[in-house]
C-alpha cells in the first residue's frame, strides 16, 4: 500500500460551487444573497445573541446577584490533607512546591476538616480555631505569618 497513492472514492468529493461568475452559472447577480438588507452587504458581522430585531434573551432575562470587588481569596487547606503529605514542617514555599496550593493568593490558610494524629509544624497566614486546637492537640505548633 502506498499512502501517496491514496484518493476518496469516486462520487464522494463534489466539485465546489462557484458563486458571482455571470447570470449563466445560475449563482450570479447577487450571489445568492438577496438584493437588500444587511446579510447582503460585505463585512456585515451579526451581533452574538441577535435575534432578528427581537429582544434579546440575555436582556429579557432578571439579573440576579452582584459580585463582590473586594472579596478576598485564600489558598485552603484541611487538616486532613497535612495528615496525608509527608514531611514535618509545611509553609507555603513547601505546599506549592509539593502542588498541594497552586496559587497562594491574599494567603495560605488552614481550616479544621478531618482529623491529624502526627506532630507538624505550620506557618501559615491565617488559621481556624478548630485547625490549631487539633494541630497543637497532636503536639504540634502553628506560626503565623505576617504578625
Amino acid at each position: 500500500m502506498n499512502l501517496s497513492k491514496l484518493s476518496p472514492p469516486k462520487g464522494q468529493v463534489k466539485k465546489q460551487r462557484r458563486i458571482g461568475q455571470g447570470m449563466g452559472s445560475g449563482r450570479g447577480k447577487y450571489s445568492g444573497r438577496g438584493a437588500k438588507g444587511a446579510k447582503s452587504i460585505s463585512g456585515y458581522s451579526m451581533m452574538r445573541g441577535f435575534e432578528g430585531g427581537q429582544m434579546p434573551l440575555h436582556r429579557r432575562l432578571p439579573k440576579r446577584g452582584f459580585t463582590n470587588i473586594f472579596r478576598e481569596e485564600w489558598a485552603v487547606i484541611n487538616v486532613a490533607t497535612l495528615e496525608k503529605l509527608e514531611g514535618a514542617s509545611f509553609d507555603p514555599d513547601t505546599l506549592k512546591k509539593l502542588g498541594v496550593v497552586k496559587k497562594l493568593q491574599k494567603g495560605l490558610k488552614i481550616l479544621g476538616t478531618g482529623d491529624i494524629k502526627k506532630a507538624v509544624t505550620v506557618k501559615a497566614h491565617a488559621i481556624s480555631e478548630s485547625a490549631k486546637k487539633k494541630i497543637e492537640a497532636a503536639g504540634g505548633k502553628v506560626e503565623l505569618i505576617g504578625e
